[in-house]
Parts: C-alpha cells; structure tokens; sequence
C-alpha cells in the first residue's frame, strides 16, 4: 500500500515515521523547506516508546506527485487545510482513501465536497508530540493512539485492509464502528477545554483554585447538548470521565490554543469553536460559554492580523 503523509511535522513526522521503521511504503510530502532539513539531518524521533533515527526519509513536493496513493494521511492545522488539498490533489484517484486526523467535523465536509464521500474516512489521534528547533519529533508522553472507521458503516475491506497495514507500528491503532460518535466525543472535550483555557488564560488546576470549577464542567454540557441535537450524545462513562478531567484540583491541563495565543499564532478557532456553535439546534442561552469563547478568542485573531498588517 502506498502511503502519502501531508507534511512531516510532530503529527505527520511521528505517525509516517513509525510506519516507515515497520517497512511502510511511506512518502512525505513537504515544503521545500522541510525537505531540505530532512535530508541534511533526517527523521528524528525522540519517544518514550523509543527513538528512532531514518537518514533521507522519502519525500515529495506537490508538483512532483504522481498518483495513485492508496491512503492519503491528514494530520495539518485546521487553517491550513484548503492548502493542504490543493497541495495532495494530484495524488488522489477514485482508489484512493483519505484519513484526516483533524479535530472538529468541518474537514470531512471540506474533504467530501472536494474528493467525494466515498474517498474519506473518519479518523482521530491521541499524542502529545511538538517540534524543537532542529527540527526533531518529541514525542512528550506514553499516548500515542490512531483511530479510524468508515463514517457511514461499520466495516469495509477498504477499511480492514489500511488497518493491517497500519498494524505492527509502534503505535497503538483501532479501527472504530463508531468513529463519527468518538470524534463528536473528542471535539465536545477539546472544545470544552480550548473554551476555558483561552478564557481564563489558565490550565484547569488555576480556574479550580481561583473558584471556577463550575465553568469547564458548565461548558463541557453546553457542547455535549449541542452533538446531542446533531444524533451523536457523548456515552456516559465518557461524560464523566470529561467532566472530571476538566475539574481535577491542581490538573496541568490546558489547551493547545492556549499555547499558540501565547505565542502570537494562529488558532484553530473557526474550526473548534466557531463551528461547534454553529452547529447548535437550538438559540443558544444569553449566557452561552462557548461563543463568549469563540469571540474572545476571535478578536485575538483580529488583533493579531491587524498587527501584522500594520507591520507591513
């Protein structure tokens, strides 16, 4: 099976390179850029599953694709999507599968109007994983988890067969029969979290003990009420497993939107937030968590445009 991964970053760079050191016919397509760095130092992962080192990994650049690609793997910032497509495009037949690891629904939207409902996949990723500066994979904890399924039935030959090819990797995978039910379940987490980090500007321990444990768990139900009103209600064990993430005295957590506002970068907020409110069947209450979230985080994003633009 050949295997395209858009991009060789912390997502595409752990989960390519773990399919390559089990002898996956894997390509990355890169940015010049990237490519450059990749075969001067090659493909670096440092794990708690182990490291592992591949001089000149296999990479491409768009206008250098040559299709077919069998399985097409997803895993770029939501605001980067529309140029991601157009960059894989040339790759994709009608044999090809797409598994996009994004958060949120609004990718397999984009991706079906563009490829077809047939070519995609659900799919959805559990790891903790960033870049440092000479460009290495660190992967930060023991979690390194992708799920997949077929969003529109339980199993299908096409789906058995990328599951044993993605088998035997050193990283766990599954293959769901529910995987639009667990990304709805994901997004009202992440949502939940990303909505009170960036609020509060805080990790979940701080908003508990400055006296707001209310909110986070008060969020989280307005998210999980709004993917009830789409068919898709988070299962109870989840429900409280959620809850009591987002209100554990003390607790680390925080959103990686946080982080990228704390570093002046772009934030996947249209993608997280905005369409999750967007999504509610029901007029929203005048105290609606989440899109007092979503503007506060949105006119960062203003601000921070409106500073580069004046930067010249």
């Amino acid at each position: 099976m050949r295997i395209l991964v858009i991009g060789a970053g912390a997502l595409g760079g752990y989960f390519g390179g773990r399919l390559l050191q089990a002898g996956r016919d894997v390509t990355f397509l890169v940015r010049p850029r990237r490519a450059a760095q990749l075969q001067a130092s090659g493909l670096v992962i440092r794990s708690p599953a182990g490291d592992f080192t591949l001089p000149h990994p296999p990479t491409v650049q768009s206008h250098e694709l040559v299709a077919p690609y069998d399985l097409i793997l997803l895993g770029c910032k939501a605001y980067d999507l529309e140029a991601a497509i157009e960059s894989f495009a040339p790759a994709v037949t009608d044999r090809t599968a797409i598994l996009p690891l994004l958060n949120g629904m609004r990718h397999l939207d984009v991706l079906e109007r563009r490829f077809g409902t047939a070519a995609v996949l659900g799919g959805q990723c559990v790891i903790s994983a960033t870049l440092n500066a000479a460009g290495d994979i660190l992967h930060l904890n023991d979690l390194h988890t992708l799920t997949f399924g077929e969003l529109r039935s339980a199993r299908s030959e096409r789906a058995a067969a990328i599951d044993a090819e993605l088998a035997h990797a050193s990283f766990q995978t599954r293959l769901s029969d529910a995987i639009v039910l667990e990304m709805w379940e994901k997004w009202t987490l992440i949502a939940a979290l990303a909505g009170v980090s960036c609020l509060m500007r805080a990790m979940v321990g701080d908003v508990i003990a400055a006296g707001g444990t209310d909110l986070p768990a008060t969020l989280y139900e307005e998210c999980a009420q709004i993917a009830a009103d789409n068919g898709f209600p988070p299962r109870q064990p989840l429900r409280e497993r959620s809850v009591a993430a987002l209100t554990q005295p003390g607790s680390a957590l925080a959103a990686s939107m946080l982080r990228d506002i704390e570093n002046h970068g772009a934030t996947e907020v249209e993608h997280l937030l905005g369409d999750l409110s967007r999504r509610r069947r029901a007029a929203p209450s005048s105290r609606s968590l989440l899109d007092l979230a979503y503007i506060h985080v949105k006119a960062y994003e203003v601000r921070r445009l409106r500073e580069r633009s004046a930067q010249g």
